[in-house]
């Protein structure tokens, strides 16, 4: 049972209290090297903010800066094997005081902008970085002096104070984290090689500027593409923006039909996570009417962000809200898939951003939109081919995703149970 010096799960053989201690009885605290701007570049390795912040752990061989400084400052300012480095100041209270262990045998040095833990008594390093962060995290915001940048210092770290177990049960729990997030990190990379794979297809399979014909086709197909005007290729617009659901004294509910907003269309799928919203029955009816969105119509932001293009995945019924519109495509002028890919393209999307209006936050209306043309194969079972190819891959992306996205729920929820 969970009290408040227990957590709710606990590895087999664990049934002591956890005890509490203040951070200066695990380590000292000391502030980075602050070097003339011609000792960067070169040298020893240096933990910045950036490595803290990153979502992997630091790997001596991908720390992004480094140093050359004198044998007594580098002396001085090591970061060895289970000492910890912190973010000593930022413009978000979220990242502010942020740890991370260093588990490297390789010592680095580490910047101005962050303290330095450095170990003195016996610890897990992964299980006192996770207990920072998450279960004390609130502890350190608190502290966090500022208004428009927020900073820690050294006195405040040292009076923050934790709850710990025994070092062989910070050592489980520090090991069980520490899979989980290589796991984590190993969908990640598998994601980036997917997108990145499919962006050089993009770029080969897609006529460039100036060009009638891609670098790569399908076996059978030849003959020049042909220019057009992209609404032309499309049967309907389907575009509610300068409205609002709300209007009809809508309340957002947790479930029913998702609203689309620009925020929900990723490039490749449809976000149900981030801010989803939800209408009724009685709003779907009465706000889509008879324009119902349909599976494998093309949802396209037009801005906030900009040019992001998803296919709906279902007709569970969806409700199209601002800064996106949907596209209805006809077999008989073109595939649906193909008019996803061709939105996505990067000689489309250059033409989009330099047919954008606005400052910071570009858009494009649908009277711009409609003068914009692009190079499409003639042949529609051209076009389904290469559809289909990239629709594939993007089922492959969105897979991966959400055992990514499932991972990391995994890691939150068992964050909450295995520490108090």
């Amino acid at each position: 049972m969970k009290n408040n010096y227990t957590p709710e799960i606990r590895f087999p053989g664990f049934t002591e209290d956890w005890n509490q201690r203040r951070l200066p009885e695990l380590m000292e605290f000391s502030n980075g090297i602050n070097a003339p701007k011609e000792s960067y570049g070169k040298g020893r390795k240096m933990i910045s903010v950036m490595d803290v912040l990153a979502d992997e752990p630091i790997i001596y061989e991908n720390i992004r800066n480094s140093v050359e400084v004198n044998d007594t400052t580098e002396s001085k300012n090591k970061v060895e094997n289970g000492d910890l480095v912190f973010v000593r100041s930022s413009e978000i209270p979220d990242e502010v005081g942020w740890a991370k262990a260093y588990r490297q045998e390789k010592y680095a040095l580490y910047s101005g902008f962050s303290i330095r833990g450095k170990k003195k008594s016996k610890f897990d390093a992964k299980f006192i970085e996770l207990s920072l962060n998450y279960s004390n995290r609130k502890q350190i915001e608190s502290k966090a002096g500022g208004s428009t940048r927020f900073n820690v210092s050294q006195s405040i770290l040292s009076s923050i104070v934790i709850l710990e177990p025994s070092i062989e049960e910070q050592i489980e729990i520090g090991n069980f984290f520490e899979k989980l997030e290589e796991n984590i990190a190993l969908h990640k990379q598998e994601i980036t090689t997917l997108k990145q794979t499919k962006q050089g297809f993009l770029q080969k399979m897609f006529p460039k500027e100036g060009e009638s014909v891609p670098e790569v086709r399908f076996p059978g197909f030849t003959g020049d593409w042909e220019e057009r005007k992209l609404l032309n290729n499309i049967e309907k617009v389907l575009d509610f923006r300068g409205k609002s659901p709300t209007k009809f004294g809508m309340k957002w509910g947790k479930s029913g039909y998702l609203v689309l907003s620009a925020l929900n269309v990723k490039n490749g799928y449809i976000d149900k996570q981030v801010e989803a919203k939800y209408g009724n029955q009685a709003l779907f009816e009465r706000w889509m009417g008879k324009e119902r969105l349909e599976k494998g119509d093309v949802v396209f932001t037009t801005e906030a962000p900009l040019g992001n293009v998803a296919q709906v995945p279902d007709d569970n019924g969806y409700i199209l809200n601002q800064r996106a519109v949907a596209f209805k495509t006809s077999i008989e002028k073109t595939d649906n898939n193909f008019l996803a890919q061709l939105l996505r393209s990067p000689l489309f999307q250059t033409k989009l951003k330099t047919n954008a209006s606005g400052g910071t936050a570009k858009g494009i209306g649908m009277k711009e939109f409609a003068k914009m043309s692009a190079t499409i194969p003639v042949s529609v079972d051209e076009q389904t081919k290469i559809g289909n190819f990239f629709k594939q891959l993007d089922e492959t992306i969105a897979l991966h995703q959400r055992e990514l996205d499932a991972l990391k729920e995994t890691k939150k929820a068992f964050l909450q149970k295995m520490f108090v």
